[in-house]
């Protein structure tokens, strides 16, 4: 009776490290982002992909806006960070007291488009008329050469590093009006604009997928600049930045190995064929 008793506690002691065991590869073999939506279609498209090139690793990617995935990197419940924009110096504080060391890995540029809705007859405007509409002291498409009616606002809100870009390239730091409809996402910025004809947002270029018109911008030389990929690579265009996913320390393993793999020419052909700017 007694060696049965052994023999069962050993069986259900197996089973039980078994069962940690395959917890901890499956683990292993997970990789969780989360973050910008800007970035969002880059992941989700580079996740596809690697994920047919190696079955045994699980990719779970979601949005929620830049500052959402950092926090999340913060928390320890992700592996990988989207932002399209730099860590804030408050994060990196936040980061460091809870023992997670972000470091950045920079893998495709983007511009900014303006865009309004396919009806609006308006084809081109500078920083700063754009900079006077979101401010709220341009309040009719009439005065900036369109037919008269009432312009909507359609912004990221705060927590987006989009959001963060035009705040400070456009808006050159003064106060969004409260007028402004805020969403979540680029995505929803495009379907408010596409839905409402006095509208006018701000996407990625990765979002210009033809149901929203992009605005060409008019610099302050006179020149007129369309936000296009060759336009961003070359430094034409005026409202541009580099687009970050941020991990916890140097990557390793299965972390490691998708980062390079979005890094190399496959992965950099890749977020050309979602509509961002390549760096090579």
């Amino acid at each position: 009776m007694k060696i049965s008793h052994f023999v069962l506690f050993v069986m259900v002691l197996s089973l039980v490290i078994f069962s940690v065991d395959g917890l901890a590869e499956r683990d292993r073999n997970s990789i969780n982002i989360q973050g910008s939506s800007t970035v969002l279609p880059i992941s989700q498209r580079a996740a596809e992909v690697f994920m047919e090139k190696y079955p045994h690793i699980s990719i779970s990617v979601s949005g929620g806006g830049s500052g959402t995935g950092i926090a999340a990197l913060v928390d320890g419940v992700v592996q990988i960070a989207n932002s399209s924009r730099f860590i804030k110096l408050d994060e990196v504080k936040n980061a460091v007291a809870s023992n997670i060391y972000p470091v950045p890995h920079r893998i495709a540029m983007d511009g900014i488009a303006i865009v309004v809705n396919n009806e609006n007859k308006v084809k081109e405007l500078s920083l700063e008329q754009v900079r006077k509409i979101f401010t709220g002291e341009i309040t009719d498409w009439s005065q900036v050469g369109g037919d008269r009616g009432a312009i909507v606002m359609v912004s990221r809100d705060t927590s987006s590093g989009t959001f963060e870009c035009f705040y400070e390239v456009v808006l050159q730091g003064q106060r969004l009006s409260p007028r402004s409809q805020l969403q979540t996402s680029s995505g929803g910025i495009v379907s408010t604009v596409n839905t409402t004809k006095g509208a006018i947002g701000y996407v990625g270029l990765g979002y210009l997928d033809g149901s929203v018109k992009p605005l060409d911008i008019i610099k302050e030389d006179g020149k007129v600049v369309s936000p296009t990929s060759e336009n961003v690579a070359s430094g034409v265009y005026p409202v541009s930045r580099p687009l970050f996913i941020f991990t916890n320390g140097w990557p390793k393993g299965n972390t490691a190995l998708f980062i390079n793999f979005i890094l190399s020419l496959e992965g950099q052909k890749l977020v050309e064929e979602v509509g961002f700017v390549p760096l090579y």
